[in-house]
């Protein structure tokens, strides 16, 4: 099963994470040619998460009705339109709409399909955590949600030096200055991807063609096992999606996610500004993305490493913890060492490690503790809730900056919020008992 879907959905979490995050390296060029503030930048970078919210729980719970298959397709192909919209983001025709909102046009573009972004990947990365939980027991499930979201890393590591590379080598081809470029040749994997989704992707277990009788009698078993795990736990084993979105421990979960996207979100979204800003040339974006792209291949490995651990081992709480820990003391270092560049990228190291380590962990908890539609609405809940950060981070060090022209301030504040994540795990899984260690499951 790993074989059959996990590079699929790795390959897809890539596009849709470039997609995501490539306006960091477009802001590059695009402030200054549209005259965008940081403010103005930091708003319309995080304000797609605003969408995300709003529509996240709908779409987890008619990807569980409508299936994987068909829901997941569709976002990708919606999403890869409105990408591929950003390189016309100064020519859109909007009508009255800007005026009404006292903006300029570029602006209310800007602003306007982020949102619209956001609505369209909405359901993307809970369905797929929910869609694991139909296949992998809790023991397995840290390695497999980890290897899945190496894709984080990989995006980085591959999208930092291509997107550099589009803005560098394009640049004045046929007229358009490297940023068009950027928006509308990365948005062309995503219509790919989900066409060739909606053709590949099984459903569920039952359907999947290429597993025996036998194979989807053990799966069935496993995941019935799972349930019964569930059941005898701490009470959150509930069924419907309101007994979930009512459990004070969803919401616990919720804010915890929240502190670790603020990080996460606030510092890939200025990454690379920050890196052009210890040296580099404005115009050498390819080295941009070549040294942006260390700290995330560090902290592809290590969280890899961090999934495998957490299954071996059956402990969650401490591995969650710790992730936000070091998160928090790479904000820190990062706030006192301006602009030397040895330690900044050491600083950006441990951040990225922390937080992708976090990631690998986190999803094994809620996922551990809800099944059926309260597994659909708590992870779509927690998830969008949490995914506020990725509009309050960037958003943030924007103000900041514009303010005080430096960083440092915002993220010693970003190191508190980790620490306070971190405090509210700690009291959220008293009483939740460790995972069966993966060694010790049936093969």
């Amino acid at each position: 099963m790993s074989w059959r879907l996990l590079p699929l959905l790795f390959v897809c979490y890539i596009i849709a994470y470039l997609d995501r995050v490539n306006v960091g390296f477009a802001k590059l060029q695009m402030a200054a040619a549209l005259q965008f503030s940081d403010a103005v930048y930091g708003f319309g970078a995080g304000i797609f998460f605003i969408g995300y919210f709003l529509f996240e729980v709908p779409s987890n719970l008619i990807l569980e009705r409508v299936g994987a298959r068909a829901w997941i397709a569709r976002i990708m192909i919606t999403w890869g339109l409105v990408s591929a919209a950003f390189s016309f983001v100064s020519v859109i025709p909007w009508g009255p709409l800007p005026g009404w909102f006292g903006l300029p046009r570029e602006q209310f573009s800007f602003y306007a399909l982020r949102l619209l972004l956001g609505v369209s990947e909405a359901g993307f990365f809970p369905g797929i955590i929910l869609y694991l939980t139909y296949w992998f027991p809790s023991a397995r499930r840290a390695r497999t949600i980890a290897l899945f979201m190496t894709a984080v890393a990989v995006a980085n590591v591959v999208g930092a030096p291509l997107s550099g590379a589009i803005m560098q080598y394009m640049d004045g081809v046929g007229g358009w200055p490297g940023w068009r470029w950027l928006f509308v040749t990365e948005a062309a994997p995503s219509l790919i991807a989900g066409v060739a989704l909606f053709f590949l992707l099984p459903d569920r277990p039952e359907t999947a063609r290429w597993l025996t009788a036998d194979e989807r009698e053990l799966v069935r078993e496993q995941i019935a096992a799972d349930h019964a795990h569930k059941d005898a736990g701490v009470g959150l084993a509930a069924h419907s999606a309101r007994a979930a979105l009512t459990s004070w421990r969803v919401w616990a979960f919720a804010v915890v996610y929240l502190a670790a996207t603020f990080s996460l979100y606030g510092v890939n979204f200025w990454m690379p500004t920050l890196v052009q800003e210890l040296g580099i040339g404005r115009t050498e974006f390819l080295r941009v993305g070549l040294v942006t792209a260390i700290p995330w291949g560090v902290a592809g490995f290590a969280m890899v490493y961090a999934g495998s651990h957490s299954d071996k081992t059956g402990e969650r709480r401490w591995h969650v913890i710790g992730s936000l820990l070091l998160t928090a003391s790479g904000l820190v270092l990062l706030a006192n060492v301006g602009h030397a560049p040895m330690w900044s990228v050491i600083a950006l190291t441990v951040i990225t490690t922390g937080t992708l380590s976090f990631f690998a962990t986190f999803w094994t908890v809620p996922t551990s503790l809800l099944r059926q539609s309260a597994a659909a609405a708590g992870i779509a809940w927690i998830n969008s809730v949490g995914n506020l950060g990725g509009h309050f981070g960037p958003d943030l060090i924007g103000r900041v900056r514009a303010a005080t022209g430096s960083t440092g301030g915002a993220f010693v504040s970003l190191a508190g919020i980790a620490v306070i994540g971190a405090v509210v795990m700690f009291i959220a899984t008293r009483g939740i008992s460790r995972d069966t260690p993966l060694a010790s499951t049936a093969e």
